[in-house]
């Protein structure tokens, strides 16, 4: 198999992005926004995924900054993952965190579509726009080329909530990566091809 690996460069007017992905890595990340928050959770996907990621991105306006890493993390998982052939591609995962729920479904089938029924009970979750959370989430399945189902289904407290949000992303995403040996390389569609 070979090497599924990626590296992305986003530089624009607004922001300066750099990320460096391996779909087969030991959840190893080293990651700087400038948003505590943000890397947080980005190190959750990371951990939990069992990816090696690596993120370093600056620009002054935090919409513009979260909604670049999102284009270029999913950039990232697109091009490592080449034409697909052999992953599981669909998957999910139900993560629990004390009293927080949360749910996500992912298919890597090539149809970019997000589904993301999040509620916070604050404007802000640390340092970190809560609506950044949608925002992130739809930016990084439009380039990744993923169908994303994402929901909360209970919760109190925010941190907990959006937490289990991101371990479940990162759960989801490293069954769909997954080679099935019994696929012996095949892409999983009956259409032979997934869209890059």
């Amino acid at each position: 198999m070979a090497d599924r690996k990626a590296r992305v460069v986003r530089e624009t007017a607004e922001t300066n992005v750099k990320v460096e992905l391996s779909i087969d890595g030991s959840g190893r990340f080293e990651i700087t926004t400038g948003t505590r928050m943000f890397d947080h959770l980005l190190a959750q996907l990371a951990q939990h995924g069992s990816f090696d990621i690596m993120v370093s991105a600056s620009g002054e306006d935090q919409h513009h900054l979260v909604e670049d890493v999102g284009i270029s993390v999913g950039k990232a998982f697109n091009q490592a993952l080449g034409k697909k052939q052999g992953i599981t591609r669909m998957a999910h995962a139900v993560v629990p965190m004390d009293e927080a729920l949360s749910e996500v479904a992912v298919d890597v089938g090539g149809r970019a579509y997000s589904v993301i029924q999040v509620c916070f009970g604050a404007a802000t979750i640390g340092d970190m726009e809560a609506d950044m959370v949608r925002h992130f989430l739809s930016s990084f399945a439009s380039e990744a080329k993923i169908n994303l189902h994402a929901s909360i289904a209970t919760g109190i407290n925010d941190h907990h909530k959006v937490e289990s949000l991101f371990k479940a992303l990162g759960r989801a995403l490293d069954s769909a990566t997954r080679i099935d040996e019994r696929l012996l390389g095949r892409i999983p569609s009956t259409k032979d091809v997934i869209e890059s």
